[in-house]
């Protein structure tokens, strides 16, 4: 059965993977939720508009531990509880497709595509010093500056914040976790709610400064009458600004450990710039920075023979999926930078939640891996990446490398 507690997992957990596709492809976990491995399942999955992301249309899996997480909830976000969530990611349609259209409207391909100048500038600030140093921690002095640095410029935040909205963020996003203890719910809770704040000060300065930036422009954001609430505003500013960091933060950091243990591998895009496209996609898919999307049933289903009740969450591995040689062959555990189908991976989801991130994710990790493996090409492991634990948003801590 699937044990994300085994020893080792943190490290490697596609073995681990296998094991379940060949074994028991869909399982009831002892936790609660119903989890899928297969990537013909999970595409289906997140693609079947009668499954939910809508947390509230979920029954509780455990009375204790309900009791528990309500209790936590009204000593640290009392007011959670009535706090509607409109964040896009946890809404389903129709109100998820009015929300989208209206950051769709704002975050576009060229506002994206603008942004290269600077995340190629700020690649080159962060590598020349490493030059100096002779030496970087990945994760550190790389992986998290620059995409914090492109998401707080794109959206037009304050520099002096930055050091302690990172914080936040990076102690916020543990709650996405099933296997979050009360210590640390209690820890993202209060890091959300200091966000929260922190994020109504900003917006209540910036609707009277406007400027060129994402932030203005979700303000001033219409579509046929139609603009976002106070509340809807700030549930999507929170949500970009987090997810527009985390994740590439991980694609970074797994992509570059995949290519120093696939030295071929890394030899070949350094030596032929063109991959940039390809080989992000297959460092996706290789090693995804989201190892799990969630649904909801809202009605029984079956899964592969399997009743499913209504209420159940159904967690899909997409870690899993990418590597499923049902989908991607006999090569499917092995790193292919010319892989002509590794765009097909579910890294980025599937369906209407598709990742509305993706293209600055693929800009920022194509600039930083691509850039670092061509400004160093002696660059080597100093030590083991320290791995941070977490089942959705796989990543590290640190990665030492000599440059």
């Amino acid at each position: 059965m699937f044990n994300p507690f085994e020893p080792g997992f943190a490290a490697d957990p596609y073995p681990h993977y296998r094991e379940q596709r060949e074994s028991e492809p869909v399982q009831h976990l002892a936790l609660g939720p119903w989890i899928v491995f297969e990537h013909a399942e999970c595409t289906r999955l997140l693609r079947d508009t009668s499954m939910s992301v809508d947390a509230r249309k979920a029954r509780a899996i455990d009375p204790e531990q309900e009791t528990v997480r309500r209790r936590i909830i009204a000593e640290v976000a009392p007011d959670l509880e009535v706090r509607e969530d409109t964040s896009i990611l946890n809404i389903d349609p129709p109100d998820h497709t009015r929300l989208r259209k209206l950051v769709s409207s704002v975050f576009t391909p060229r506002r994206i595509a603008d942004l290269r100048p600077l995340v190629q500038r700020l690649v080159v600030e962060h590598l020349d010093a490493a030059a100096d140093r002779g030496e970087i921690d990945l994760i550190a002095d790389l992986a998290f500056p620059l995409p914090f640095a492109v998401i707080s410029e794109m959206m037009g935040m304050p520099v002096a914040d930055r050091t302690q909205v990172r914080e936040w963020s990076h102690t916020l996003v543990r709650i996405l976790d099933f296997t979050i203890g009360p210590d640390e719910m209690r820890a993202a809770l209060a890091a959300g709610e200091q966000m929260r704040a922190h994020l109504r000060e900003v917006i209540a300065w910036k609707r009277a400064n406007p400027a060129d930036d994402l932030l203005s422009a979700l303000i001033r954001a219409e579509e046929d009458g139609d603009v976002l609430s106070d509340t809807e505003l700030l549930d999507q500013v929170m949500l970009l600004y987090i997810a527009g960091h985390e994740t590439t933060v991980n694609l970074i950091g797994n992509g570059t450990w995949a290519l120093l243990r696939h030295p071929d591998q890394l030899a070949l895009w350094r030596d032929d710039p063109s991959l940039e496209a390809t080989a992000v996609d297959e460092l996706l898919r290789f090693d995804s920075p989201v190892q799990l999307s969630r649904r909801i049933a809202l009605q029984n289903i079956e899964i592969q023979g399997r009743h499913v009740p209504a209420g159940s969450f159904v967690l899909t591995s997409l870690g899993s999926a990418n590597r499923d040689p049902a989908a991607f062959g006999p090569t499917a555990e092995q790193l292919d930078l010319r892989r002509a189908d590794a765009a097909r991976h579910l890294s980025f989801g599937s369906g209407t939640h598709h990742c509305l991130g993706a293209s600055l994710a693929r800009l920022q990790g194509g600039e930083a891996i691509g850039g670092l493996i061509r400004r160093f090409p002696d660059l080597a492991a100093a030590g083991e990446p320290h791995w941070n634990g977490r089942l959705v948003l796989r990543g590290m801590e640190s990665l030492p490398l000599t440059v």
